[in-house]
């Protein structure tokens, strides 16, 4: 996510504190809960109980790439920054850019790229997938940070031939090097077994109070030679197993979907779904979508092309843009697509609705297509109302992420329907909940929301990702504040690394924040059957509550208050040895497990197996 906070900030000041808007009620499913709520006691060992794993995946290897544009203010020793360092060897075969340009740099303007290759920090927000010819094969995707401070990063890849047990390739994603950043990590596999990350490359450079311009034109732009900003694809082929196995061309050129390169045409919001069901008359056609946030009124747009066998595919159809609903006046954003298995494609669109100057109201609602992406049509509203988080949550300053998540169930009924599932954050409590509600009529009519988090005291709960396993059992990850920062002169507070914590505007206690209350964070899931039943309670996947507040990148300016801990992470599902079935989910953490000294942002990889 990068242009969404950018463009409409100004609807969004007037709860950057955390009030809730005047005009707000209570969402019909805060406080209903069906499977109860627990004791924070109980939900702390409910890791250990469920014997959930945790690995470090991105920790193993030392990663560094030549980026287009060097940064180097230093916000340290606060909160454990350290600004750019150069490269002290990577070990993790990439090409780093030593001696020589990538190819997408050349043609750069005087003063760039940087001079040498950066080492890489910092791994924010992801997304991760399982390979659906081998359950085993894993691959997760994350911004790959050099300058937390300047928010300067690319894609990167992390990836598992053992079922997440280890992760050994893996290395920043090749072929879009010439811009500044790459973002918003998202992939999936088709079903031959070739990983496709959609990509979206984006030019600035650094005014001199160090935010970020996007000014167009051949004499300011760091690269003239490439277009300002591009939706575009990087291709894994099945059986690639170095750093550099990928595939980012496509017709002579780097693999583009969609370039812009005049003001006030931003793409953001990518996102991308293949449809790997064999009996489906479009197996193999890869749809991908993203919002052009064109003069401030978003458009959502998708294309599909049809993959090969070899990592290759057919030339992208030309951007086509999605039907919407009469009532959005501000615009939509936020496109999540999922085949079921008759293979009809849906995706959800969230909608901002303007009060006067303040956010009044979030409304989802669905769109579908039945011939392969040809044509679309709205299929209904999921939930109307909804109100949004503040930009910032209340004591820490990392901004809010995605409003909803959606996922498509694993069967068909009897009228050819999959049942569809919308998980969204509401703040009407003043605290953020995690809401979800389902349709099984084809997203025509939904059912009253319910809570998902069982926390039982006011704390915020956000950014759920959804997923549906093989045996239909719905799961719904997020991320948990109920648990109090660790205590003063405890070994999980040294771990945590709350001693550099010294500084917070946006927070009125004591710091380090030891014993803080709503401040740092854990990672959570709940299952349901597909008639959202409840199997069991939420379960605590990571075994260590970290700080958000370190070395979280500046996505403004590093003199900015907002910082980001990303704006989603991933949860997907593969089948594990014996036939059981495991949850995978690709969550952030600055917590020292002994392979994070710095306390930088890495991500964990937590397993469980799905009832």
């Amino acid at each position: 996510m990068r242009r969404f906070i950018a463009l409409m900030v100004p609807v969004f000041v007037s709860l950057a504190t955390g009030t809730v808007p005047a005009t707000a009620s209570l969402d019909l499913g805060v406080g209903n809960v069906p499977q109860l709520t627990q004791s924070d006691g109980s939900y702390a060992a409910s890791f250990q109980a469920n014997h959930v794993t945790n690995t470090t995946a991105t920790t193993g290897q030392v990663s560094c790439y030549r980026p287009e544009v060097e940064y180097l203010v230093n916000n340290g020793p606060t909160d454990g920054y350290s600004g750019e360092s150069p490269c002290p060897g990577a070990t993790t075969g990439e090409v780093t850019g030593v001696g020589g340009l990538y190819p997408t740099q050349a043609g750069s303007n005087l003063g760039y790229p940087a001079p040498n290759p950066k080492l890489v920090k910092d791994h924010s927000e992801s997304d991760i997938r399982v390979d659906p010819t081998n359950p085993r094969h894993l691959i997760g995707s994350v911004k790959w940070i050099v300058s937390p401070e300047g928010y300067n990063h690319l894609l990167g890849f992390y990836e598992s031939f053992d079922g997440g047990t280890t992760w050994p390739a893996q290395g920043h994603i090749p072929g879009y090097e010439g811009w500044t950043d790459n973002t918003d990590p998202v992939g999936a596999f088709d079903g031959f077994g070739n990983f496709y990350e959609l990509i979206l490359a984006y030019q600035f450079f650094y005014n001199s109070d160090g935010t970020h311009n996007f000014t167009v034109g051949t004499h300011l732009e760091p690269n003239p030679a490439q277009a300002s900003e591009v939706i575009s694809v990087a291709v894994r082929p099945h059986g690639s197993t170095t750093a550099t196995q990928w595939i980012a061309t496509h017709g002579g050129h780097p693999d583009f979907i969609a370039t812009y390169d005049s003001v006030g045409n931003e793409p953001d919001k990518q996102w991308i779904a293949i449809d790997n069901n064999p009996k489906s008359p479009h197996y193999n056609r890869i749809y991908a979508m993203w919002v052009d946030f064109h003069n401030r009124v978003p458009v959502p747009y998708v294309s599909f092309a049809d993959a090969n066998a070899d990592g290759t595919h057919t030339d992208w159809s030309a951007p086509q843009k999605l039907p919407v609903t009469p009532d959005n006046p501000q615009g939509v954003t936020y496109l999540l697509p999922h085949v079921d298995p008759s293979g009809t494609v849906y995706t959800t669109l969230t909608n901002f609705s303007n009060f006067g100057s303040k956010v009044c109201c979030v409304s989802i609602f669905v769109d579908r297509s039945a011939d392969g992406g040809v044509t679309w049509s709205v299929a209904g509203t999921a939930v109307a109302g909804v109100t949004p988080p503040p930009l910032r949550y209340p004591n820490t300053t990392f901004r809010d992420g995605i409003e909803n998540t959606f996922a498509v169930g694993a069967q068909l009924d009897g009228r050819g329907f999959s049942p569809l599932y919308v998980a969204y954050e509401d703040f009407s409590a003043g605290a953020g909940n995690v809401l979800l509600t389902a349709s099984y009529d084809g997203g025509a009519t939904w059912a009253t929301p319910i809570q998902v988090n069982d926390n039982p005291s006011r704390v915020d709960a956000f950014q759920p990702n959804l997923a549906v396993a093989p045996n239909g059992t719905v799961t719904v990850n997020f991320y948990d504040r109920r648990l109090a920062c660790p205590a003063a002169g405890t070994p999980e507070a040294v771990n945590a690394g709350l001693a550099l914590d010294t500084v917070n505007p946006n927070y009125s206690g004591r710091l380090p924040p030891y014993g803080a209350a709503n401040y740092c964070v854990n990672a959570s899931i709940q299952f349901y059957d597909p008639m959202l039943t409840p199997k069991g309670q939420n379960i605590r996947l990571t075994a260590n509550t970290w700080d958000p507040q370190l070395n979280a990148p500046h996505p403004g300016s590093a003199a900015g208050l907002e910082t980001f801990i990303g704006d989603y992470f991933g949860n997907a599902v593969g089948a594990g040895r014996g036939g059981t079935l495991i949850d995978y989910s690709s969550v952030a953490s600055t917590y020292n497990d002994g392979g994070n000294p710095r306390n930088q942002q890495q991500q964990v990889v937590a397993t469980i197996a799905v009832p």
